[in-house]
Formats: C-alpha cells, structure tokens, sequence
C-alpha cells in the first residue's frame, strides 16, 4: 500500500481513502498525557473540581480540531470518562483499577459526568456539524 497521506501542523490529510482530517498521533498522545497528569488517581479533589479543571482544555482542543473526524472525539470522551471512573473508585474504596468494569459504568454512567457539567466532544462535534 503506497502512503498518500500528507501531514499539515497536527492533521493528517488521507488523500486516497478518506479526505476526512484526522489528528496526528502525537497530538493525541500529548492530549491524553494532559488528561492523565489532571486526573492522577491519588488526586483528592471533588469530581467538579477535577471537571471545572479540565473543561477550558478539552473545549479549547475540540475549538483547534474540530474539523477532525467524528469518531475521534468518542474515543477521547471514552478515555476521560475511563479515567474519571477509575479516580473516583479509588476515592471511594482505596482500590486501584482502570475504570473499565461493568460495576463503575453502572455507577458512574456517562450521565453522572453530565451531571458535574463534563463537555464532550462527540455531542459538541454533532452540534457544530449542524450548524454548517
């Protein structure tokens, strides 16, 4: 398979399959590395705290590549509602883990981050995308 893809700044531009804009891996990696330095599990904060903290970047790194593709922002939605769940576990019974079980979406669905005011990209990309 020949790589015709050119990478401008953070995006790459696939030239033959896609002509959606995706986001370099770097960008991704150095997004989620912020993510995890706000969302250390030994932290001691209040779920809102933690969120107020992280919303300005998360919605200023949506501002930047929103034009990337959609399933992107669910992946990163994902990643910090995982992180989120896993923080608050340890809170709540000392135990470590990686915020992935059955058990913590049970109690912590994604509504209860929409309850502390968490922004998600997915539903800000669809948002954006109808008001082209």
């Amino acid at each position: 398979m020949v790589d015709n893809s050119k990478s401008y700044s953070n995006y790459i531009i696939l030239t033959q399959e896609r002509h959606c804009p995706q986001v370099r891996k770097k960008s991704l990696k150095t997004l989620k590395d912020k993510i995890r330095n706000k969302t250390k599990r030994s932290r001691g904060d209040s779920m809102e705290t933690i969120i107020k903290e992280l919303n300005p970047m998360l919605k200023g790194w949506f501002n930047y590549f929103k034009h990337a593709h959609k399933w992107t922002f669910s992946g990163i939605d994902s990643f910090i509602r995982r992180r989120l769940r896993s923080l608050r576990n340890k809170q709540r019974t000392g135990q470590a883990g990686f915020g992935r079980s059955k058990h913590l979406h049970q109690l912590m669905p994604n509504a209860y981050f929409t309850k502390y005011g968490l922004f998600t990209m997915k539903e800000a990309h669809a948002m954006a995308c109808q008001s082209r």
